[in-house]
């Protein structure tokens, strides 16, 4: 019956249920976390957090079946791939956009690249189309 607050160790004269369902998750059920297996960790993050913040994410953690340091990468990590994707879809589209007017109001066309040509004759190969005939 694992219920309640997490309470720091200290706070009260028994630990409580929470902190005793809590390590016993971590203790026992707890799988392989690694991102990337085989790759080496050599670089170091650190930071302070609030009493609250550390027992909100420790009991996360725990539920979640991984250690805090595991549970923090991995949340940080999803967190900074979506914010990545995110920006650069948003960058890369206005850049796109912008090309894509700039050719249209400029008018001008390059003759088709080398690249271009071996693409389109790839298409008409693979593509069942009537603009093909």
């Amino acid at each position: 019956m694992c219920g309640g607050l997490i309470r720091q160790k200290g706070m009260s004269r028994n630990q409580s249920e929470i902190d005793v369902c809590a390590n016993l998750v971590h203790i026992k059920a707890m799988p392989a976390t690694s991102i990337h297996p085989g790759s080496q960790k050599s670089e170091r993050l650190v930071t302070r957090v609030s009493l609250e913040d550390k027992m909100i994410i420790s009991q996360a953690a725990a539920i979640s079946g991984q250690s805090v340091g595991s549970f923090i990468l991995s949340e940080a990590r999803k967190a900074a791939v979506q914010t990545l994707e995110t920006r650069q879809r948003i960058l890369f589209n206005a850049r796109q956009s912008q090309q894509l007017v700039d050719a249209l109001l400029t008018g001008r066309r390059s003759p088709p690249t080398d690249r271009m040509k071996r693409a389109l004759n790839r298409y008409r190969e693979t593509v069942d189309s009537d603009a093909n005939d």
